[in-house]
């Protein structure tokens, strides 16, 4: 890799994921506020929001610096699902996806000096009829309150409650990590 990576995200689980991909890169957070037009396309939002959050990073950027910025939503219909607020909330996020279809859509951009190039990756989850003990245990062990529709497939209610999926394992962790192989490696 002829850039420098620059992960501008506080993600464990994209650390992970980049990691375990064998990417180096340094990590560089800054705050940005999620927010998009109100008439924007909910499969639009994550990459907008990925943008977004690089735009943050403008002027800071030297030569050979590759920044990576992401946001990861689920869609269930349009409606888009979150960090969770709170224990409620969670439970509530939980019951909407239980026995039904969503889609996890992550937005990612790469920004350079010289250029920018943004992608989006969809996945189809399809979830179990999940009772109110499967929901209100997964909620009080694993504490999804950072997880884009209260859950992570890599965890227990991933394990027994995920009946299929339809594209990338790795997009519904939060990074599409296949993809941005493929875009890195034709940047």
């Amino acid at each position: 890799m002829e850039y420098k990576l620059i992960l501008a995200s506080g993600s464990p689980r994209r650390h992970q994921l980049m990691c375990d991909a064998g990417f180096r890169f340094e990590v560089k957070l800054k705050h940005t506020e999620e927010v998009w037009p109100e008439e924007m396309e909910s499969n639009r939002v994550p990459e907008y929001l990925a943008c977004l959050k690089a735009n943050a990073f403008e002027g800071e950027l030297n030569p050979g610096e590759l920044l990576i910025t992401a946001d990861t939503v689920v869609c269930l219909d349009t409606k888009l699902l979150g960090k969770p607020r709170d224990r409620e909330e969670a439970i509530h996020m939980l019951h909407q996806l239980s026995g039904n279809k969503h889609t996890v859509i992550t937005g990612v951009c790469l920004t350079t000096l010289e250029r920018r190039k943004s992608f989006s990756a969809f996945t189809d989850v399809f979830f179990k009829e999940l009772t109110e003990e499967e929901i209100c245990c997964y909620v009080d062990t694993c504490k999804p309150f950072d997880k884009a529709g209260a859950y992570g497939i890599q965890e227990w209610i991933g394990y027994i409650g995920i009946r299929r999926i339809e594209g990338s394992f790795y997009n519904v962790m939060g990074l599409p990590v296949q993809q941005l192989y493929e875009v890195l490696k034709n940047f």
